[in-house]
């Protein structure tokens, strides 16, 4: 019997092939000779694999829900939400760099600067931002162009509403045909619901929950990230020429699923 071949690949397996580690570990290119830039550099791209790694679960939640699948996409949300708390915590090793210690490199970014992350401008428009003026942002063509793309798309709330109409929960129709290419805005009847599901229980209202936990997840990490950037570079301005804190910190009153949040002093 002949060997296909699959069988010598999984015996030339490695830990350190499978993982492509050469590769990996040959992307961190420091652009001085300062000791704490390579600490800069991985905590950001570890940040980009963590974006990637969110994008997926709340695909594959939204792809759950369309099969009606809640408990799968309830573990895939909570996922969403562990991931997040990785997230903050890592702000505590970056704010071990100290405003001098980034000063010392920090002239060799240019003009990159955050505001050019390509995915987490696409995890917002996954979650329900619709800024366009920020997907204008990025430099690349090809990233504008996807992440203009994702805001055109229904959000996850929008895969919510959905969800809940399927089970004949009496969303309102102008809601489920609204433009999602629009912000979404707050929904008194749609409050109502929730605030039944929540009243009955069970695995519809835990859901939601966690939903309100990746809402507060997010804005935990903005916060996070407007006091380390404060810490680090004061008021000044960004690289890129960005507004630097007080843009983040505007960013902080923006809630993700306002209707989650403003049935809170009804229950």
């Amino acid at each position: 019997m002949e060997n296909d071949g699959k069988d010598s690949a999984a015996a030339d397996l490695t830990y350190a092939s499978y993982l492509a580690l050469d590769e990996l570990l040959a992307l961190q290119r420091p652009r001085s000779d300062e000791h704490d830039e390579l600490l800069f550099i991985t905590i950001h791209q570890t940040y980009e694999l963590w974006f990637k790694q969110i994008m997926h679960e709340v695909r594959g939640a939204m792809r759950a829900l369309k099969g009606d699948e809640i408990s799968r996409a309830a573990h895939r949300l909570s996922r969403v939400r562990h991931i997040l708390k990785i997230a903050v915590a890592q702000v505590d090793i970056l704010e071990t760099l100290t405003p001098l210690e980034f000063a010392a490199f920090r002239s060799r970014l240019a003009t990159s600067s955050g505001f050019e992350s390509a995915q987490f401008r696409e995890l917002e428009a996954l979650l329900g931002v619709r800024n366009p003026r920020l997907a204008e942002l990025l430099p690349d063509p090809a990233s504008r162009d996807l992440v203009h793309a994702t805001m055109r798309a229904p959000s996850l709330w929008d895969a919510i509403l959905q969800w809940l109409a399927a089970r004949d929960y009496a969303i309102p129709a102008e809601v489920l045909s609204r433009d999602v290419t629009r912000p979404y805005e707050e929904s008194g009847a749609v409050q109502e619901i929730l605030l039944g599901i929540y009243r009955e229980g069970g695995e519809v209202a835990n859901l939601l929950e966690q939903l309100v936990d990746i809402d507060e997840g997010v804005q935990e990490w903005r916060y996070r990230h407007v006091k380390m950037v404060e810490r680090t570079i004061g008021r000044k301005s960004g690289t890129g020429g960005s507004t630097g804190v007080e843009y983040l910190a505007a960013s902080l009153r923006r809630s993700l699923f306002p209707d989650l949040w403003a049935i809170r002093d009804r229950m």
